[in-house]
Order: C-alpha cells, then sequence, then structure tokens
C-alpha cells in the first residue's frame, strides 16, 4: 500500500479523495485455480469490477491459494499482507464457532437461492457482519455454489458406505456430522486434494461442486461421486480488510457489491448448467454417480442439524443458529 493510500485510510479520506488519479489497489486470494469454473468466474468478477469502475479499482487476484494457505487468507487480509479473502468463512471456525454458519451451513438450505435469501431478505448480513467486523474484516458478499458432490475410489451408495471411509473435510462441523456417520474424515487443505487421492491417503474428498471436481483432475484419479450432491452447500465470501473497505470511496464500496451480486447469480445458474455437463461427461466415461434415496438424505440431515447446538457455543454462533432456524422455518425448508 503506497504513502498516499495509507494517509487516506488514516484519516478516513479515501485514495481518491487525496489524488483524483489514484486508483484503489486490491490484493485478493482465492483458493480456486484458474482453471475450474470457479476461478473463471472470479476473473469475470475482477474484470466487472474494473470495468465498472473505469479502472479507478485494480485488482491483482492470486489464484490457488498462491501466497497463503487457504485457511490463512483471512488474517493475511485483517492483517495487511493482502487486502481482501475470496475463501470462505468455515476455514475460520477455530477463531469463533459461528464462522461455520456463514462458511457452510451443512443440513440446512437445499438450493443457493435459499440460502443468499437468508442473507440478504432474511436479517442474515447484518447478523454476519458483527462477526467479521469483530476481526477487522468487512463482508461483501457471497457466492453459493449450490450442493457439492463427494468423490471416492469406493463406493458411496447410501450412509452405510461411510463406514471406515477416510475422506478430505474441511475443518469444522463436517468432522463431527461424518465422524457420527461412521467415517474418518482427515483435515487438509483444498489444494491437497488431488497429491493425498494420487498417494491413497485418502479414499475420497469434499472439495468441491461435480464441475469443479472435474476441472482439479479428481475423476482421473477416482471412479465414484455423488450426484446431485446433497452434504455441503458452502458460502463463498469476499471479505475485505475494514481499515481498506472504509478508505474506499461509496461509489467503488457499490461496484464491489453489486459485482458480487452478480457473481452470485452467475455462479448458481452456471455451476448448475456445468454440473449437468459434467455427469453427462462422466457417465459416459464410466465414473459411478449416486443420486441417494430422500430417506437417506434426511438422515444425513439430521445427523448435521443434531450437531449444530455443538457448534453454537458462543453467543455469535448461537445467534446465527437461531436466525437460520427461523427463516428455514419461515420458508418451509423444516417444519415445526
Amino acid at each position: 500500500m503506497n504513502l498516499l493510500k495509507t494517509v487516506a485510510m488514516a484519516t478516513g479520506l479515501s485514495a481518491v479523495a487525496v489524488s483524483g488519479a489514484m486508483a484503489t489497489d486490491l490484493r485478493i486470494q482465492t483458493h480456486y485455480g484458474p482453471e475450474t469454473v470457479s476461478g473463471k468466474l472470479v476473473a469475470q468478477y475482477e474484470k466487472d469490477v474494473e470495468t465498472m469502475s473505469g479502472g479507478s479499482i485494480n485488482i491483482e487476484m492470486f489464484y490457488s491459494s498462491s501466497v497463503v494457505k487457504s485457511v490463512e487468507t483471512f488474517d493475511a487480509a485483517a492483517t495487511g499482507i493482502l487486502d481482501c479473502d475470496m475463501t470462505g468463512g468455515a476455514y475460520q471456525t477455530g477463531k469463533n464457532p459461528a464462522f461455520q454458519f456463514v462458511g457452510d451451513i451443512m443440513g440446512g438450505y437445499d438450493t443457493p437461492y435459499q440460502q443468499l435469501s437468508w442473507l440478504y431478505l432474511g436479517g442474515g448480513l447484518e447478523a454476519a457482519q458483527q462477526l467479521y467486523n469483530a476481526y477487522d474484516m468487512q463482508l461483501i458478499g457471497w457466492w453459493v455454489v449450490g450442493q457439492e458432490s463427494l468423490s471416492s475410489s469406493k463406493p458411496i451408495r447410501n450412509a452405510e458406505d461411510f463406514k471406515n471411509w477416510k475422506f478430505r473435510s474441511p475443518p469444522g462441523m463436517e468432522t463431527k456430522i461424518f465422524e457420527k456417520l461412521g467415517a474418518s474424515p482427515i483435515v487438509m487443505d483444498f489444494t491437497e486434494v488431488f497429491t493425498a487421492l494420487e498417494t491413497g491417503i485418502i479414499d475420497g474428498a469434499d472439495a468441491s461442486n461435480l464441475a469443479n471436481n472435474v476441472g482439479l483432475g479428481l475423476y482421473d484419479l477416482v471412479e465414484h461421486a455423488t450426484y446431485p450432491g446433497f452434504h455441503s452447500m458452502p458460502s463463498d465470501h469476499l471479505a475485505c480488510n475494514k481499515a481498506v473497505w472504509d478508505a474506499m470511496p461509496e461509489n467503488e464500496r457499490a461496484i464491489m457489491e453489486t459485482a458480487m451480486a452478480k457473481l452470485a447469480l452467475m455462479y448458481a445458474i452456471t455451476v448448475e448448467q456445468s454440473n449437468i455437463e459434467a455427469a453427462a461427461m462422466l457417465k459416459a466415461k464410466g465414473v459411478h454417480l449416486y443420486n441417494w434415496s430422500d430417506e437417506d438424505r434426511q438422515a444425513f440431515k439430521k445427523a448435521a442439524r443434531d450437531t449444530w447446538p455443538e457448534f453454537a457455543t458462543t453467543p455469535e454462533a448461537k445467534a446465527l443458529v437461531d436466525s437460520h432456524m427461523a427463516y428455514l422455518k419461515s420458508i418451509g425448508v423444516v417444519q415445526e
């Protein structure tokens, strides 16, 4: 960050207010690779922001967690190594379990549209913002992938197949849920999945949606997957250093937020279409895709929701759980 921008942040003025020619330079890290569906949409977000701002916002995007590990991105942004974090809140559950309920609300919503509606219409953004601000970060928005697919070297036809199944899991609540179902979750970085599958350290992985898993090359190694997915629908976030965000002009902040809303819509519809195409390709290739029965899906959801109270151990986490449950009931996903 240059001297003018530092002065601007210290005085509460934007860089543009200090110098009309001064651009806002943002260093953002994502855990997605540029070749994945998600990575390509990240590149489009960068282009949209720079175009709408007329060049006053310049983004330097770091893909595949190339600066710091995925789980360290949030702290790197909060401390100024980066400016913004484009990974997900679930990586931060070690700070406060409340991040689980803005990162991956397992066993909650069925579609990305329901989950986004909680954020924008159900009071979720205001509730989540308090959490982020407590760590000197500002939540700009979400992009919700839709239900993810599990990938495996062994059949995963139902919950019984989870017994003694070693798989890559993100940190947080997921490990507890799958342990209850008999699986052996191993927490590792997103970028380590391919090598861990290739070397047999794990039997399977919770990595991403079906199309992204294809982009990661997972089905060059394994030939089993759940599809349509049901177990996890993470909310990838854009969260920025609050001092950097507050120093930006109002119009630039609006551009960032508007571009995130577009990204959220494009992400949901693009991944849905990409998953359909990926499923057809994988079936032709001989990969086995398992569509779990409603009974088995409900068994997983019950295990997940029964685990929510175990993570609602702080006032912030309990408030978010109560907010989600109230909204899930109001839209009929959870019956009274």
